[in-house]
């Protein structure tokens, strides 16, 4: 299907048909598009990525080991830990695997409900429908819990009592301390049924002036002087209150490639491998 025929087919309830693709702005979507090697983005989101690739080109294969992450954890959630109800925020644009793709395999029944609210992801909206009757998108601000999980799709077909998974992928990052990430993160789990769980990958400076933390400064110097808005890369203990009162499955918080990886590691750790960290947890 055509980009052009994606963006006149976003009618669907929940996903309006007078959103305007702003091209003036870089898009955290678009951007990350960028980085997977994606078509679906714009002169502006171009400039972003460059900045970033020009000083740091090992970044592109981060964008690739993070979409790697979110598959294998899926596939953990969907398969050992039982879970068939996903609720993906900042579901961003489709790449080669995505969440509803890899839980399904494992459980054709699993329904995923995508939250975004980037029009040019609500033009992709109509194709994911298409695939089956268990693949949702809602257009929502994901940094407002009660919005999203009162949504009339999100409770339409989610089972607000049996377990949920949350994805908050690349997404609370963009979040600045003044919009309270934590709390935000706080607002969906108290509103999840025990036995859900929580998959999340945060931007991460070790702050050690090393290699890796000027490599995070760097890039959220170039994030917020961009258009696209700001991407904040806090302290280990900051990302581990997000788990707290959580049931952290192995390893914990880690480095993406070190969370139950594919196999061995066979090229050495780049700066890159250290600014990108992610855990899974279980709510009681």
């Amino acid at each position: 299907m055509s980009w052009d025929a994606l963006k006149s087919q976003a009618t669907e309830p929940g996903i309006p048909e007078s959103a305007v693709i702003d091209t003036s702005k870089a898009s955290v979507a678009r951007v990350y598009d960028c980085f997977l090697g994606g078509k679906d983005n714009y002169e502006v989101d171009r400039q972003v990525f460059q900045q970033v690739d020009d000083v740091a080109p090992q970044m592109k294969g981060l964008a690739r080991d993070h979409r790697n992450w979110l598959v294998r954890v899926t596939r953990f959630l969907a398969g050992s830990a039982g879970v068939d109800q996903f609720l993906d925020c900042g579901a961003g644009l489709p790449s080669a695997e995505n969440t509803h793709q890899a839980a399904q395999r494992i459980n054709p029944d699993a329904r995923v409900v995508y939250v975004d609210n980037d029009p040019v992801v609500a033009a992709h909206g109509r194709a994911l429908l298409e695939e089956n009757d268990r693949t949702h998108l809602v257009m929502a601000d994901l940094t407002d819990p009660d919005e999203v999980l009162n949504h009339p799709t999100v409770a339409k077909f989610l089972d607000f009592d049996r377990p949920i998974a949350l994805i908050q992928c690349s997404t609370i990052h963009h979040v600045s301390d003044a919009e309270k990430p934590l709390e935000i993160v706080r607002g969906y789990l108290e509103q999840l049924p025990s036995g859900s769980y929580l998959a999340l990958t945060h931007f991460y400076d070790p702050q050690d002036g090393g290699e890796a933390s000027e490599l995070a400064r760097f890039v959220e110097d170039v994030f917020s002087n961009s258009s696209m808005g700001s991407g904040y890369f806090r302290g280990w203990d900051e990302i581990e209150a997000f788990f707290d009162g959580l049931e952290l499955v192995d390893p914990g918080i880690a480095r993406l490639n070190d969370w139950w990886p594919d196999g061995p590691r066979l090229n050495p750790l780049s700066a890159a491998d250290e600014v990108l960290i992610g855990a899974v947890a279980r709510k009681p």
